[in-house]
């Protein structure tokens, strides 16, 4: 896969932007940011054009420092010319293993204590060992190496003693040396560290966020769903009612079969109106349109009574609710569904019962509901998706901050008891 290409975004996925330049990165980052593209090589990161380009400049370094101290090693008069030979030849050897500090980090660095202990020629190696060391592996590598280095830089100037520097002198800024080189490389780890922890970070927020959208967008799909089903399953069931009625008595009389057909025109264009309205909040961010008509609240539930009384339900309203305008839209609102899906249930799967629906409450104690209807006078075919509808009022009754229970009467009747809260203003 190359850096240029796009792949699916997960919390592992690198964005378009730090996919743009992977020369300028260094190979272990950019096997940090794809790690595909290093399992495909082995597991080993491959070199970048910055990884030549910072290996050469460490090995000019290595080779510099080298040149020095090989020159200064061959004017100390407290070592031989053999042992500087051999000196310059260690050094030498040294500065080629540079190349390997990538593959073998803490190898290059255990070989080079004995280098920096027979070597002067070999120290700008043995510190861009100890350098990598420090910027590719953990702090407990470090420790250990870097302190067994640091403690023979006595022992090097006790065996090719300075002949310009005192002794104390020498090994002091050997020793700030060391350590110098050693915290740079661990400054450098950690800013690598810290810039792939807010990578990972964004990463995850933003992967947050898309799954907060998600579940915004599922909450969403499911209220339109439970309002589709309250709307359209009490609409539906009067037109089923009264086109059965239809069938069954094709010789009604004109005036009966003109009112019937009159229902079944009112309740098809209010169906079409209600699906107008769920159709306009998938298409706005309120709840309802500004050309739409308002959502009914509980100064509607007359009216709903008085439809399906219209389809041959026998329905005794107590409503003790002195002023249904009071009470807050969204407890209205959702008092209504519950009543409509209840009156719906019952003349779906109680045809020929009576209904009781009685409501109270007051600010403060709630909003009550209790529905009830008789048992079925005849038995009842079973239709399908039964259930469903009591689901989404118990969840539509939860998220209000509310209750809702129902079951079977002893009587073979059906009882739905719910309870809304109702603030104080």
């Amino acid at each position: 896969m190359s850096w240029s290409k796009s792949r699916p975004r997960t919390a592992d996925t690198p964005s378009p932007r730090e996919y743009r330049w992977p020369s300028l990165l260094p190979s272990a980052v950019a096997a940090e940011l794809d790690p595909d593209r290093a399992a495909r090589n082995g597991g080993r990161p491959r070199r970048t054009a910055r990884d030549w380009t910072v290996d050469f400049l460490c090995f000019l370094v290595a080779v510099v420092i080298g040149m020095v101290g090989a020159e200064s090693i061959g004017k100390n008069p407290n070592v031989s010319e053999n042992v500087a030979h051999l000196d310059q030849l260690v050094g030498a050897v040294a500065c080629a293993a540079v190349w390997l500090r990538r593959r073998w980090p803490v190898g290059l660095a255990i070989a080079m204590l004995p280098v920096s202990l027979i070597s002067d020629t070999g120290g700008g190696a043995a510190a861009i060992a100890m350098f990598t060391l420090a910027v590719h592996r953990p702090f407990r590598y470090v420790a250990w190496i870097g302190g067994l280095s640091t403690a023979l830089a006595p022992l090097i100037y006790v065996l090719r003693p300075d002949a310009d520097i005192p002794y104390g002198v020498a090994v002091a800024l050997a020793v700030m040396l060391n350590l110098t080189v050693i915290a740079w490389g661990m400054f450098v780890r950690s800013r690598r560290q810290l810039l792939l922890s807010l990578r990972d970070r964004a990463l995850r927020a933003e992967t947050e966020a898309e799954l907060r959208a998600e579940q915004a967008q599922r909450l969403a799909r499911e209220a339109i769903a439970r309002e589709m089903h309250d709307v359209l399953a009490h609409r539906l069931t009067l037109l089923s009612v009264h086109a059965g009625a239809l069938e069954f008595r094709p010789d009604a009389p004109q005036a009966e079969i003109a009112r019937a057909a009159g229902v079944i025109r009112d309740s098809a264009h209010e169906a079409l109106q209600d699906l107008r309205e769920i159709i306009g909040v998938l298409r706005a961010n309120d709840a309802a349109e500004e050309s739409g008509r308002p959502q009914p609240t509980l100064t509607a539930l007359d009216q709903l009574v008085a439809e399906s009384r219209q389809a041959g339900m026998e329905i005794r309203l107590d409503h003790r609710i002195e002023d249904p305008k009071a009470v807050p839209a969204a407890t209205g609102r959702n008092a209504y569904r519950i009543a409509q899906e209840a009156l719906t249930n019952a003349r779906k799967h109680a045809p020929g019962s009576t209904v009781t629906l009685q409501i109270a409450g007051a600010p403060g104690d709630g909003l009550t509901l209790d529905i009830t209807n008789s048992a079925p006078p005849g038995e009842v075919p079973h239709v399908p998706g039964s259930g469903q509808g009591l689901i989404g009022l118990t969840e539509r009754a939860t998220l209000a901050g509310g209750r809702l229970d129902h079951g079977k009467e002893a009587d073979g009747g059906f009882r739905l008891h719910a309870w809304l809260p109702w603030q104080e203003r």
